[in-house]
C-alpha cells in the first residue's frame, strides 16, 4: 500500500492551493484519512482529518480557511487551502488508516500509512 501526494508549490499570501493524495495497492478498506504538516524546527502537527463517513476535524489555525474532502471510490483525499498565510509554510503529509488485503487475511487490523510529503511555501 502506498500514498502518493501532489499539489504543493509556491503561492503568495492570500492565495490558494489544492493538495491531492491517492492510496494504491491491495487495499481492503480505508478508515480515516488526513493531512499533517511539519514546519522547519517544529513537530509534525495534525491539520485536518476526515472519517470514511465524512466527519471532519480541523486545527484551530486552519479552521474556516482549509477544507478536506475525500472520494472513497478513488481512495483519495483532498485538501483545499484558501487564504494562505506565511505560517502555513510546511511540508504537508497525507495519512490514511488502512487495512490491506493481507491484513484482512491475517487479521492484523488497520495501520497508518504516510505519503512522502509535498512542500507548500507561502511567500511574497
Amino acid at each position: 500500500v502506498q500514498l502518493q501526494a501532489s499539489g504543493g508549490g509556491l503561492v503568495q499570501p492570500g492565495g490558494s492551493l489544492r493538495l491531492s493524495c491517492t492510496a494504491s495497492g491491495t487495499i481492503f478498506n480505508i478508515n480515516a484519512m488526513g493531512w499533517y504538516r511539519q514546519a522547519p524546527g517544529k513537530q509534525r502537527e495534525l491539520v485536518t482529518s476526515i472519517t470514511s463517513g465524512g466527519s471532519t476535524t480541523y486545527a484551530d489555525s486552519v479552521q474556516g480557511r482549509f477544507a478536506i474532502s475525500r472520494d472513497n471510490a478513488k481512495n483519495a483525499v483532498y485538501l483545499q487551502m484558501n487564504s494562505l498565510k506565511p505560517e502555513d509554510t510546511a511540508v504537508y503529509y497525507c495519512n490514511a488508516n488502512i487495512m490491506s488485503q493481507s491484513a484482512k487475511y491475517y487479521n492484523t487490523g488497520y495501520r497508518d500509512y504516510w505519503g512522502r510529503g509535498t512542500q507548500v511555501t507561502v511567500s511574497s
